[in-house]
């Protein structure tokens, strides 16, 4: 078999009952990260007005599907999209770094949309996320994930849809040539651009809904007997070939049922893009260490790979300059000049975008290349902070960030970040039920109750 065929059987073969202890214990863990994200991006994200707008005047309200914090009902589009985008919205879902993507935000509303669709058990819906996030996660380092970035593709929106057809299709029960066809489809519809970094654009949360709607709509089309491309992946015209200069097919199916990406994921402590969370763990641990001050703080400098860069230093007059979250969510400046001035870095920390001490910290912070944290990359999403404060020098590298899969946090730290999330929405009592639901999402035999749990307040 080619590689689309040997990818789509493992993803319709694929069982709890023969899963690995580990990524049947870590996957609700990595639903559970996701749900906090959306409660809290449905209330506060600023893509959620325009977003809940343009749904209803397409007609994707009118359905029982749910979305996380939100009392009403949708169609399985709908909610599988929103969900999706949510999940994004507030730059705080899981990453695999080796893949430089969000696997969870595209696979997992996907999923659940697919499971609302059809009453498949919490099981079902467990496998299937596996089964996205490993189609997503070895599709991204087949490419691989800086040639494709380079390119200026967003890869947890190209590669998150074919996660996504995947996850929907096995949890629809179709065949191994039927979630082929599903990637097939899904070939068509792989979109996602950088180019959102120019002004601080939408399209980022946008694109990575779309492609879990995108999935659940291939998945559905294959099981009602539409025939996709054959080849997606591997194909003359497909997605690898199509999508970077050098790609390695035979890496999407290496050890595939043996060693699984899903255990290579992490999550993110901070809401912000995960390239500078090295420097922000460095920065806390020095301000600890040295009692270190605002005022007293002469210069920052952050050593970054190529890639991280890219996306959160260069150019560092903009990035020194944020106007908007999303400017500041990939500003290494900002985030780092927060987590010294404050001691944290939150969601709330956003409401500091036009704080003096914020803003007089943030010209002297600057992004470089160090080549010794670019031969850490891709393994690892390093850092390396070097602090100038009244004629000390402090440095601290940072090798692998805290929720990287080496250094994960226990289940405590997991549901705290969620029900800080949750919690102001839902109201405490209604959150911690729905962390209880999300954990024991492979023993229920009713997904809808799972999604009837997470509605918010009306």
């Amino acid at each position: 078999m080619g590689v689309t065929d040997q990818l789509a059987a493992f993803a319709a073969e694929v069982s709890t009952a023969t899963l690995p202890k580990d990524v049947v214990v870590r996957t609700p863990l990595l639903v559970l990260d996701l749900l906090g994200s959306i409660v809290r991006a449905r209330q506060e994200a600023a893509v959620t007005p325009p977003l809940l707008s343009a749904v209803k005047a397409l007609g994707l309200d009118l359905g029982t599907s749910r979305v996380f914090g939100d009392p009403a009902g949708y169609s399985p589009a709908g909610a599988a999209f929103l969900n999706g985008a949510l999940g994004h919205a507030l730059d705080f879902d899981d990453t695999h770094a080796a893949g430089t993507l969000h696997p969870g935000a595209p696979v997992i509303p996907a999923a659940l949309a697919a499971a609302e669709m059809c009453g498949a058990s919490g099981a079902d819906v467990l496998a299937g996320i596996v089964a996205g996030y490993e189609t997503t996660c070895r599709i991204a380092v087949a490419l691989p994930a800086g040639e494709h970035y380079a390119r200026g593709f967003h890869p947890s929106a190209t590669c998150g849809v074919f996660g996504a057809a995947a996850a929907a299709g096995r949890v629809f029960g179709l065949d191994g040539p039927q979630i082929a066809s599903a990637l097939g489809v899904a070939l068509s519809q792989s979109a996602g651009s950088l180019q959102f970094l120019a002004n601080g654009g939408w399209t980022k949360p946008f694109q990575v809904g779309w492609a879990a709607m995108s999935g659940l709509t291939a998945a559905t089309l294959a099981r009602e007997g539409f025939r996709g491309a054959s080849e997606a992946i591997e194909g003359r015209h497909g997605f690898l070939s199509a999508y970077a200069p050098a790609p390695v097919p035979q890496r999407v199916v290496q050890d595939l049922g043996q060693v699984f990406e899903l255990m290579a994921t992490g999550v993110k402590p901070y809401p912000s893009c995960r390239y500078g969370h090295a420097g922000i763990d460095a920065v806390l641990a020095l301000r600890a260490e040295h009692n270190l001050v605002a005022s007293e703080v002469d210069e920052i400098v952050y050593g970054l790979s190529n890639a991280g860069l890219l996306l959160v230093g260069a150019p560092l007059s903009k990035k020194q300059n944020p106007q908007n979250i999303v400017d500041a969510q990939f500003s290494a400046p900002f985030v780092l000049a927060v987590a010294l001035a404050t001691g944290a870095m939150t969601w709330d920390s956003y409401r500091l975008l036009s704080d003096p001490t914020v803003r007089g910290l943030l010209p002297k912070v600057v992004c470089v290349h160090d080549p010794e944290i670019e031969a850490e990359f891709p393994t690892n999403m390093s850092g390396k902070i070097t602090i100038r404060a009244q004629g000390r020098t402090f440095e601290r590298k940072v090798v692998v960030p805290f929720g990287e899969p080496s250094n994960f946090p226990g289940l405590d730290g997991l549901r705290a970040k969620f029900l800080g999330l949750a919690a102001p929405v839902l109201g405490a009592p209604a959150a911690g039920r729905l962390a209880d639901a999300a954990l024991a999402i492979g023993e229920t035999a009713d997904v809808q109750a799972l999604m009837r749990s997470g509605a918010g307040p009306g």
